[in-house]
Parts: structure tokens; sequence; C-alpha cells
């Protein structure tokens, strides 16, 4: 099938690419994003085969031209596994600009040692930072920062750049980035601090730290991409998913990979908003392995306001504000001797189809268990091999499990709307406690390749600043129009670019009338 219209002889078309643990799903949008088609194959150990392999099914099915794709946006978890698995990490050369302040807790507190081993031993703490309003705590010692340059030549392959208050006042970071560059060449990437976690000196360092090792890694990732769409004669623009549901231009994700951990469930939250229409409301994502309750807010994931672990390690960059329990399609059941249930958390994951009890095999599922219940009808399966009495009460286990994890997504005891996306969802009935209604939209086992092919670029602004020398609207003003600058270098079209979040926190605990402002802004490709 050719989906040429008559209006239109040359459509424009995105692709969008999600890659799970389990599958990976692709979904093709035309121009006005309806989805043109969608496939899912199995996520192979060598993720960018199942990338090649949905690309080409993608199109064979569709009869669509790949000179017609102009745009192409992925969503991955490679940077999360290999931050998880410790494999594939950069070496980090870390420079602190925080002494005498801050030598009482050393670079990288609270790493694990199978994680420092992987970034190497390089990391130092210089003379310098700035107080929260961009006064100078002590002066930059240049001629050790050179000294320190020297120690790490030929040891490491990236550096990573964290001054105290760095967010309010960015020039002694720019100043090392500098020396360093100048020490050990002009093409030695450097991750700046400022650029990457919000006020915290040791969350920010860690995130900061992480970046640089996985400059590697977004680097081959961007580059299979490429490799894999040229091999389809597409010539697209190429983006990669951001974990707050919004896109960055591939040269952007090269320099922030840590903006893609947790891309997953907030593309299945944006494809939600999308498929649905609601701009506010609850997203159930259940997949083979895991159920991701996210919010919607004003079309957007909610974010986390908590600090975030990532592998172990603590950070406070922007991540959505996700719930996960191990319930998937692919959920293992088992019962005991007194005929009580368990439900998961293991899954028997893509062997599903040769595992199942409906399929001749030998383990009970959450599939087993909504086929039984004519939930969802299965071409070539035996329902029969499953007693009902025993998939009823594992249904209650499951439905109780799924109507606390709202319950504890919820801002109010009011029941929300919940928009139930992912293969999975299939095992979920009409009706659940504190719900007002369940809607499952048409695409919706595509949900997140959707999501992450509707893209609108982000940018956010986070500082402090003192309402001694400016008044409150020029600090508003200004946060504004640094989050719309963000937004423009990410990709966005600037005259599209709009103002999604203000917040404005009083902080008590530092003179001055100190005011610390998060904004962000969104717009169109």
């Amino acid at each position: 099938m050719n989906h040429v219209s008559t209006a239109d002889a040359n459509p424009i078309y995105r692709i969008g690419i999600d890659v799970g643990g389990t599958n990976t799903d692709a979904a093709l949008l035309d121009s006005d994003l309806r989805c043109v088609h969608k496939v899912k194959v199995h996520t192979t150990a060598d993720v960018n085969e199942g990338i090649v392999e949905a690309v080409r099914r993608l199109l064979q099915e569709s009869g669509v031209n790949g000179a017609d794709i102009r745009y192409a946006m992925l969503g991955t978890t490679h940077c999360t596994n290999a931050i998880v698995e410790r494999k594939h990490l950069g070496r980090v050369g870390l420079i602190r600009i925080g002494a005498p302040a801050t030598t009482a807790v050393p670079p990288l507190a609270g790493w694990d040692e199978s994680l420092r081993a992987a970034v190497g031993p390089h990391s130092y703490i210089a003379s310098g930072g700035y107080e929260y309003d961009g006064r100078k705590i002590a002066n930059l010692d240049e001629e050790q920062i050179v000294e320190l340059c020297r120690g790490m030549s030929g040891e490491v392959d990236t550096v990573a750049v964290c001054g105290v208050f760095a967010p309010v006042n960015r020039e002694q970071e720019k100043r090392v980035g500098d020396i360093v560059r100048e020490v050990l060449g002009s093409d030695m990437p450097v991750t700046f601090s400022s650029e990457i976690g919000s006020i915290g000196l040791l969350e920010r360092e860690n995130a900061s730290v992480l970046n640089a090792a996985l400059l590697q890694v977004i680097a081959g990732v961007v580059r299979g991409f490429e490799e894999a769409l040229n091999g389809f004669g597409i010539n697209a623009q190429l983006y990669i998913c951001q974990n707050d549901g919004t896109l960055m231009k591939s040269e952007y994700a090269l320099r922030y990979p840590i903006l893609t951990i947790a891309c997953g469930p907030t593309n299945s939250i944006r494809g939600a908003a999308h498929l649905s229409g609601l701009s506010d409301a609850l997203v159930v994502d259940i997949g083979g392995t895991t159920t991701d309750i996210g919010v919607l807010v004003q079309g957007f994931p909610r974010q986390s306001s908590a600090a975030v672990d990532i592998g172990g390690i603590r950070t406070n960059f922007r991540m959505p504000d996700i719930l996960s329990i191990g319930l998937g399609g692919g959920t293992i059941v088992r019962l005991d001797d007194e005929g009580g249930v368990t439900v998961g958390p293991d899954s028997v994951g893509y062997e599903l189809t040769t595992r199942a009890r409906i399929f001749g095999g030998d383990i009970l599922t959450t599939t087993d268990v909504a086929v039984k219940l004519g939930r969802a009808a299965w071409p070539g399966t035996n329902a029969d091999a499953v007693d009902e009495a025993v998939c009823r009460k594992v249904d209650a286990v499951m439905q109780q499990s799924l109507e606390d994890a709202i319950d504890r997504m919820k801002t109010s005891a009011d029941p929300v709307d919940v928009i139930l996306v992912g293969g999975g969802s299939l095992l979920v009935p009409d009706m659940l406690a504190g719900a007002s209604r369940i809607i499952r939209p048409d695409n919706y086992d595509a949900a997140n390749a959707i999501g992450a092919a509707l893209g609108e670029v982000s940018g956010e602004s986070e500082r402090i600043y003192s309402l001694d020398d400016w008044s409150y609207d020029d600090v508003i003003r200004d946060a504004k129009q640094s989050a719309m600058n963000e937004a423009a270098a990410a990709g966005a079209n600037p005259g599209t670019v709009q103002i999604v979040s203000v917040e404005d926190i009083p902080i008590a605990y530092l003179p001055g009338n100190a005011l610390l402002v998060k904004v962000k802004a969104a717009g169109k490709l």
C-alpha cells in the first residue's frame, strides 16, 4: 500500500524508534502526525541489528519511499544500560573547582568500586568556586590546573569540570575548559557541570562525570543510527529523545548523553497524550516485563522533585517522575501449597510464545490469565490449559497492585483519567478503583515509538538570583529567555518556542533575598 495523497505529491514522513528491554518499536507518521504504519521486533543483543530490522520492515510493509522520510527520532536505553552494566564507559578526568571550601567530601564519594574503576582514578580538587550570588570564594590557580592536566595526559578520554555554584557563575569552569584544551589538545571533550545539573554540588558533579563517561557510548549510537538509515536511502535530520518527553538534535545529544536516561517511559507518556487527545491524566504503560506509571501535566511528563539514583549514583538533573512495578505481559505467576498466588517480579520476556501455558509451555504467566478471562484473543492458543478459578485469583492480585500503584502517583483522592498503553495493557480490566475512566487509544501498543516521533524540542533554565540586585519581573524575564535560548540551541524553531512551566522558590537559608527559578520552554522542530 502506498500512502501518497493526490493533494500532496511529495509527502513528508517521520520515523520514531523506541528501543526497550524486550522489544524495539518503530512507527511511521505522516505530516499530520497520523500513524501510517507500526512494527514491533525483538530487541537484539547488538541493539543496532534490531533497529535495522525495524526500519526494513517499516519501509517494506508500508510501501513508503525512504527518500520521503525527513525526520528520524530514536529513544534508546544504550546509556542507561552502559551505567547499570558498567560497560563501554570512557575514562574521565574530573576537576572540581572548590578548594578550600569543599575538601571535606572527596570527589566520587558514594561510588562503588566497579564504577570508579570504569571511569578511572583521575579526580582532583583545585582552588576556586563562587558564592550563591556569584561572588568569588577563592581565585582560580591556573598553574595548578595546568599541572593536573599534564598528569592526566594520555590517561583520560574526556574531562569533567565542576565548580561550586557554577550554574550561577560559569567563568571559572569555562577558563578551566580552555586550559584543558590548551594542554590536552583542542579536540579533548569537556563536560561543564553548569550545563548539566542544578545547584547541589555533589549530585551535579556525579551527573557531569557520568555524562562525560557516556560520550563514547552516544557517539556509537548516533553513528549506528545514521548508518542504519543511510542503508535504506533515508537522508533525515536525526533527533534523540530526552527524558523530559522532548527531543534534541543528534549534535546536541553527542554533548549531553545523560539527558537520554529514562527516555523510554516518557516517550510512552507523550505518545499516550497524542493518541488520547488528553493533556492531563495518569499514563499506565505495560510492557513485557514492567509497568511504568507516569503523570501527564499539560501534555508533558511530571518531573521528579527528588534526587535521582542512576545505577546507584545520586544525581540531580531533570528526570521524569515514574513509578515502576514488576508486572508485564510475560510476568511469571507462582502458586503455593496453600492456594496463595504471587505475581512476578520476574518475566519470561520475549520467550512468552514458547514458555506460557496457552502456547504449550509449562510456566503460568499473566498473559495466560488475560486470555483465559477473555480480555485478549490470541489465535492458535489453548485457553483450556489454564484453570479459571486460579486465573480469577491471580487477576485480583494484579488488579490490587495496579490500583495501589495508581494511588501512589495521584496527588489527590479524586478519581483520574487513566490512559493504558503498551502491548501488555490487555491485562487490565475496563474498570479500576481510583480511575474515573480507562482509555485504550488506537495504536496503544506503539505509543512509545509514536511518542518518540512526535517531537517537540525543549530547553531548561535553573539558577539562583539575588532580589537585592534584580527586580522580580526582571528575574523571571531573564530565566524565561535563558530557557527559550536553550530550546533553540537543542533544535527548536525559535518562532514556535513557548514557556511550559515556571517555578520560583525563595531560599530562606541564603542571605540577600535569594530566589531559585526553574523554567522550561519547548518548541516545534
